[in-house]
């Protein structure tokens, strides 16, 4: 049951980024007990005050009824529902943190988009370490925070093999503008959320250099089939990708300005350096990160992966655009959709 059938929930949100809020805005707007968690004394004072996060959501205004705090311990201490939005790099340690204070059998959902360099793992996965025997979820889909902060309509999917917490979040977040769907493919969903960011970047850089439509189309479907290929070695359902958090996701990431990953990958191919560009962005680009685990992850397993490959020639081995893209058309598999298998044709 929702908060307008009764029931009030507390629920505590770490993270003060721009999803992070978002989707604390929207719990609270539901009418239920929400305090966002940040590092910063005085962004929280600066939210407190004004109704405003202006380092993550300039100009947008937040629901009254949203608390801001940066004490850990007191926003978890009454937390029946915590939702961990922190990078993937910080995910660990706030987990850590957290295990002093964290409610037995609070529900516990991961929104972050990255993997844990350390054993290639998910951030679920790094809950469950740090956080072992609680109610355990993942959200993920094309959601991207501006356009939700402005009430644009959205959906996302919950997953996890806990049917009731998959009803709890979908009641919780469910409003006019934002949906939520259930899946009971945790690893799937989490996966697709983390890969399609290393795509965007591919993306953005074919966006700077002019190409047009009929490449974007290419490139968006052969990363969906290069992501399935991942996947499916890795474990996960083929078919998860056909949902909101593979090519949903995906679609959405790599043809919008507002996306980090999409950004930084324009500004590449714009010539610009790599470290100026994290300088100007000013927040965490997970594609970033997730290019190197994803590469090592590959080449351990033997996964054929041209694009990602593609991707990190240009970042790491300083090779040029235009030779990368020649390689890659030279390249190119022959099979279109290999969804069964999971592996490249022979």
């Amino acid at each position: 049951m929702g908060a307008g059938e009764g029931i009030v929930r507390r629920v505590a949100v770490l993270g003060g980024g721009s999803f992070g809020t978002v989707i604390a805005n929207i719990i609270a707007a539901n009418g239920h007990e929400v305090t966002l968690w940040m590092r910063n004394n005085e962004s929280a004072g600066i939210l407190n005050k004004t109704r405003e996060n202006p380092t993550y959501l300039p100009g947008y205004i937040l629901h009254r009824g949203l608390r801001a705090n940066p004490d850990l311990s007191a926003v978890l201490a009454n937390a029946d529902i915590v939702f961990v939005a922190v990078p993937s790099k910080s995910c660990r340690v706030v987990a850590r943190e957290a295990a002093a204070s964290i409610k037995p059998g609070a529900l516990l959902i991961s929104t972050t988009k990255g993997i844990e360099a350390e054993g290639f793992k998910l951030m679920s996965q790094v809950l469950s370490e740090e956080l072992p025997g609680y109610p355990l979820g993942v959200l993920s889909g094309p959601n991207l925070a501006r356009e939700i902060a402005a009430g644009q309509m959205a959906a996302s999917v919950v997953a996890s093999s806990n049917p009731q917490l998959n009803a709890t979040i979908q009641e919780l977040l469910h409003s006019a503008n934002f949906r939520v769907y259930a899946s009971e493919d945790m690893f799937g969903v989490e996966l697709g959320g983390a890969l399609k960011n290393v795509y965007a970047i591919m993306a953005g850089i074919s966006g700077a250099l002019g190409l047009g439509s009929n490449t974007l189309g290419m490139l968006l479907t052969r990363s969906l089939a290069e992501m399935c290929r991942f996947a499916v070695t890795m474990g996960a359902e083929p078919m998860t990708f056909l949902g909101l958090a593979g090519v949903g996701d995906l679609v959405v990431t790599c043809s919008s300005r507002l996306s980090r990953n999409y950004r930084v990958g324009y500004a590449l191919g714009k010539g610009q350096a790599l470290d100026s560009i994290l300088d100007e962005l000013g927040q965490v680009a997970e594609g970033i990160n997730t290019l190197g685990v994803l590469k090592q992850e590959a080449d351990a397993r033997g996964i054929y992966m041209p694009l990602a490959n593609g991707l990190y020639d240009i970042l790491y081995q300083r090779k040029k655009l235009k030779d990368v893209i020649v390689s890659l058309m030279l390249a190119e598999q022959s099979r279109d959709v290999e969804f069964k298998t999971g592996h490249a044709p022979q």
